[in-house]
């Protein structure tokens, strides 16, 4: 089974003079992302392992320093990279709790066991999460996607072994 990479940020430029690099990140709190290590860097098509010396949240972006980059021009060489951990490099989340990177791909099913499609993403709105489910049935309309809340009295159970969301929704809907 080869490696997940749950992409966490993105290299917004340097930070300084002396190598340090300024990340956005696409966590909900800066600091998620300064307690992981390593870093996978990936420009264009390849990804490269770094070690991370020194990172902190600087206002809603992080700083960080890593290991052989030592000066602007090498921090400049960074801008645009996308950057990832390995999903067991992320903490456990806690009951009831899921990484979006988890949801991804799992079938949604209402109460009456009607397959609704496969959530192909989810997106924060403010008020709450919402699963991108993708109806792939062949009597489904092309391209057809639902959006469907992910609150507790819509979402009624997750099953990660079975690869699984239950839900109170509509095949109509």
């Amino acid at each position: 089974m080869a490696t997940r990479l749950i992409t966490l940020g993105r290299v917004a430029g340097p930070w300084g003079v002396k190598g340090w690099i300024k990340v956005t990140p696409y966590a909900d709190s800066p600091a998620d992302l300064c307690g992981l290590t390593p870093w996978l860097l990936r420009r264009g098509g390849a990804w490269q392992e770094f070690e991370v010396l020194e990172a902190r949240p600087h206002g809603a972006s992080v700083v960080a320093r890593l290991a052989d980059c030592d000066d602007r021009d090498a921090a400049a060489a960074l801008k645009g990279s996308e950057i990832a951990v390995t999903r067991d490099a992320l903490p456990a989340p806690g009951a009831d709790e899921y990484y979006w990177a988890d949801l991804v791909g799992l079938k949604v099913v209402n109460l009456q066991d009607e397959v609704l499609g496969e959530v192909t993403g989810l997106m924060g709105t403010g008020a709450n999460d919402v699963l991108r489910v993708a109806d792939r049935r062949k009597d489904a309309q092309i391209g057809r996607e639902r959006l469907v809340p992910c609150v507790a009295h819509v979402v009624r159970s997750v099953d990660l072994a079975r690869g699984e969301i239950r839900v109170d929704w509509e095949l109509d809907w």
